[in-house]
């Protein structure tokens, strides 16, 4: 096109569209990263409610069922935190002090512990505690005669009795036995030290997905 003076005049080029801005950040990065964020402040609320990482675990056995089932995943909280009026001073509840207190249906803290010599257990233990004994104490009179064993008529024939140290009497609801009794006990009593949680909540079946993954089932 030419104007007036005949000269030809060139239009100047457009700049194309989105020069100059910056690359889009695909969509998959983003929804991961959205998703990576999600997953962090849910954990970091976790965290802050129960006080221990990690806050959940998956249960392996059956030994609490009907009120945990193996494949359930389990909210722990700090031993110290959300302490009830009948704990004693380690911030455990018994069943013999539950006095109304009640935790998975019936009295008494649930716990996970771990006892430093394992007996080839490669998981921390959850089960409930009974009751506490003292260094030296005969506690037969005081544990149930259905949880001791069939022919275990006194505290010679008792294993842990007397208790070679203070700690709990602690049993799987699903257990026939205490875990500190038989010809060869899960524990000896349960020191205080060696309790890493408390159960608070389960949730049915999610702590399958950490069972399949970690190759226990």
């Amino acid at each position: 096109m030419a104007d007036d003076s005949g000269s030809a005049r060139r239009d100047s080029p457009r700049p194309r569209s989105g020069s100059g801005s910056r690359p889009r950040v695909p969509r998959y990065v983003r929804d991961v990263a959205q998703t990576l964020g999600a997953v962090v402040l849910v954990g970091a609320l976790l965290f802050a409610l129960t006080g221990i990482w990690p806050p959940m675990v998956a249960v392996e056995s059956p030994s609490m069922e009907p009120h945990i089932d193996t494949g359930d995943m389990v909210v722990v909280s700090d031993v110290n935190r959300y302490v009830a009026a009948a704990a004693d001073e380690n911030g455990i509840v018994t069943q013999a002090r539950a006095d109304g207190y009640t935790r998975f249906s019936e009295g008494g803290d649930v716990v996970v512990y771990m006892p430093p010599d394992r007996r080839g257990l490669s998981s921390p233990i959850i089960h409930r505690v009974r009751f506490h004994v003292e260094a030296g104490e005969n506690w037969y009179d005081r544990a149930d005669p259905d949880s001791v064993g069939a022919g275990v008529d006194d505290c010679a024939e008792l294993a842990n009795c007397p208790a070679p140290h203070a700690g709990y009497i602690t049993k799987g609801d699903n257990n026939a036995r205490y875990d500190q009794v038989g010809v060869d006990p899960i524990a000896p009593p349960v020191r205080a030290e060696w309790v890493r949680a408390k159960a608070q909540v389960r949730v049915p079946l999610l702590g399958w997905i950490r069972l399949v993954l970690a190759g226990t089932v």
